[in-house]
């Protein structure tokens, strides 16, 4: 009877952990991918029983060809832009304010985190309360200004209802990245701080030279998830404003859920599904070509 080397054995061992995960997340992931990307290249509806047809480029051709999947992927662009840069710049303002030996200093941390804790069904209720006609803000503001004043429509201006949107994912996030920001700061060395202060580097300035370059791969990583979560948004578009008001707010996940379960486009909801995936991965491949040797991946 052959024997087993150790390490034959710990390889078994290792397997035998993996193989549950991996077979969960190969039926929820992706074998439901691989299904996604033949569907590309067929066309089908809601009637799983009806044979696939394969139709070849068709439906990468109405892509190309779709207004709206641009208009779709333009506002989802700008709402990468103008969500990405606040939460890297505000989740490190609160590190470096929390990150001191103050008594207290635990609560102001965790008040810090708590909109991450909270469901981002109860907040977009919330949120979409203070920015009705009748809501809190509005009503702020016109005990503020008087009789003149005219509600502000939030969530019905096309030119206000995005950035509306953004501040929620902005509440929502800043603690979050807070954290791993934290973190990093945490392990620079207080002797650097020390040494920056005796040439002549104090207050801010010590962030610029000391913080900044250390937690570079930290402002990549953050940058990078903070990037594809932006890209993937979808819940608070589709409880405060189902894609409107005229298309305003509709971004690509929504624009894949309103073509396969409002328009019944199956085949072509997995093409705009693969596009996004494309999108994805190119900002994947910026974090790992940015991050350098120092990356956390």
């Amino acid at each position: 009877m052959p024997q087993t080397t150790p390490g034959t054995a710990r390889t078994a061992t290792a397997w035998g952990f993996l193989t549950p995960g991996l077979l969960l997340i190969s039926l929820s992931v992706l074998i439901p991918a691989a299904m996604a990307l033949v569907m590309s290249f067929t066309q089908s509806g809601l009637d799983v029983s009806e044979p696939l047809r394969f139709v070849g480029l068709a439906n990468i051709r109405r892509l190309l060809a779709d207004p709206m999947f641009f208009k779709v992927l333009g506002t989802t662009l700008l709402y990468l832009v103008g969500v990405v840069p606040p939460v890297v710049l505000g989740s490190l303002l609160l590190a470096v304010l929390v990150n001191r030996q103050l008594p207290g200093i635990h609560w102001f941390r965790a008040a810090f985190y708590t909109p991450v804790l909270v469901s981002i069904v109860v907040a977009a209720i919330a949120f979409r309360w203070l920015y009705a006609e009748t809501g809190l803000i509005n009503g702020w503001l016109s005990a503020l200004i008087g009789s003149r004043f005219q509600p502000i429509g939030f969530l019905t201006n096309p030119l206000l209802a995005l950035p509306a949107v953004m501040v929620v994912t902005l509440w929502k996030g800043l603690g979050y990245y807070m954290v791993i920001f934290l973190a990093g700061l945490q392990g620079i060395p207080g002797d650097l701080y020390e040494a920056a202060e005796l040439d002549g580097s104090e207050g801010w300035r010590k962030h610029l030279d000391i913080t900044l370059p250390l937690l570079r791969p930290y402002v990549t990583l953050v940058a990078v998830i903070s990037a594809i979560a932006a890209t993937k948004v979808f819940e608070e578009v589709y409880l405060m404003t189902q894609g409107g008001p005229a298309d305003a707010t509709k971004t690509l996940v929504y624009y894949v859920y309103d073509q396969a379960f409002a328009e019944l486009e199956i085949s072509y909801a997995c093409t705009v599904g693969l596009a996004l995936f494309v999108i994805v991965l190119l900002l994947s491949l910026v974090r790992f070509a940015f991050a350098g040797d120092k990356s956390l991946a």
